[in-house]
């Protein structure tokens, strides 16, 4: 087993860490203060990504993606995952489970996607359907051969600025269905932008559904699929946010070790007390741990050396450590920085209100744990805790 980088990924973690210094670093300061940024700021960034060829990575080359394997995107998001307030954002990822468009529905949405003249939001959470999926409120009536839908989500990241949206509703008798809406389908609306701890590049809005009619083309996959689609989807979302943690772990890490080795009390450098040197130690040791088991997911995905129960209960071990992780890192590095690191000129300031959202979004921690209970008792603790042995 082998995990050196080769050359082509190189390039991208490269290419991807060039993109982030370059085009995005330059944008949080005036994010955090705007609590967002306007669609004049960011054409220059959305152009850039088309130019750095990093927009939909996730998709086929045949479609128009940058056909990455789950390795390179994970080498991606980590140099992505430097940026506060969430700009690593800005580089869209279509939904993965858009794979499972028809060839109609490839060309009137993901395509577009692919290209950056559209964009998509997954709305899944209500305000009683949370990490249970079951109690989903939202509801797609046939009628006919179509659909009327009614309902509200909570959280629909990125739900501001996309122009479509995926949206999991109960069919009645048929189980959760995903359905593909354009954001000006009449019933729609957006009924209120919640503020939060942290002032992300894009919102999570509030979103009402009355009386949305929808044909059987705007079905995602097949109806009561729904839950199986949202699974897939956190899958590989969730290892992706273990990578862009190992990203923000590390940048508050070199923050705090510069501030550390500069700022001199009592005559001495203060990375030269224990009460300073220690937690930095113990910072370096998490992310080098983290970064060693989220590579080794990515690859066995990539390499196919992993079935898909299995890398539900991987994914969810990823997600749990890496986030904790990036938590205690952070934490520990605005201590360090002392009432700079209260600072929100500062990118520790920052990361310690963006990184928290990690623990609760796409599963929280306590989810993440109850995904590797049922796992054990399904399987034992062989398949998330051993390297494999077959190809």
């Amino acid at each position: 087993m082998d995990l050196s980088l080769n050359a082509v990924e190189r390039e991208i973690q490269e290419r991807s860490r060039r993109f982030c210094d370059e085009h995005l670093l330059p944008l949080e300061v005036t994010c955090d203060e705007q609590d967002g940024l306007t669609p004049e700021q960011l054409a220059p960034t959305y152009a850039a990504v088309i130019a750095e060829r990093l927009n939909a990575v996730n998709m086929p080359a045949e479609w128009g993606g940058q056909g990455l394997t789950i390795f390179e995107q994970v080498l991606s998001q980590e140099q992505l995952g430097r940026s506060t307030n969430a700009l690593w954002d800005v580089v869209w990822r279509p939904a993965n489970v858009l794979r499972y468009c028809t060839p109609e529905q490839r060309e009137r949405w993901l395509v577009p996607e692919i290209e950056g003249r559209r964009r998509s939001c997954y709305a899944i959470t209500e305000a009683d359907a949370g990490s249970d999926p079951s109690t989903l409120a939202t509801t797609a009536v046939r009628d006919g051969d179509g659909f009327v839908l009614n309902g509200e989500k909570w959280y629909v990241t990125v739900g501001d600025v996309a122009d479509y949206q995926i949206v999991v509703a109960e069919v009645p008798g048929e189980g959760p269905t995903s359905f593909l809406i354009d954001r000006d389908t009449e019933g729609v609306e957006q009924h209120r932008v919640p503020r939060y701890m942290h002032h992300f590049v894009y919102e999570h809005p509030i979103f009402r559904y009355h009386d949305v009619r929808l044909g059987p083309e705007h079905v995602l996959g097949k109806v009561g699929e729904g839950y199986d689609l949202t699974k897939e989807w956190f899958m590989e979302e969730r290892l992706m946010i273990a990578a862009r943690c190992l990203g923000g772990a590390e940048r508050c890490l070199e923050d705090a070790f510069a501030y550390a080795t500069d700022r001199v009390q009592f005559g001495e450098r203060i990375i030269d007390f224990q009460g300073v040197s220690f937690p930095l130690a113990e910072a370096v040791a998490d992310i080098a741990a983290a970064r060693a088991v989220t590579y080794q997911v990515a690859w066995e995905v990539t390499e196919g050396r992993i079935d898909p129960k299995t890398l539900h209960a991987k994914a969810a071990a990823i997600k749990l450590f890496a986030s904790e992780m990036a938590n205690r890192v952070v934490d520990s590095c605005v201590q360090v920085l002392g009432g700079r690191g209260y600072m929100r000129e500062n990118a520790v300031e920052r990361f310690y209100r963006d990184l928290r959202v990690d623990r609760i979004w796409e599963g929280t921690s306590e989810i993440q744990k109850v995904v590797l209970v049922n796992e054990m008792r399904k399987r034992g603790t062989g398949p998330v805790a051993a390297w494999p042995v077959e190809g």
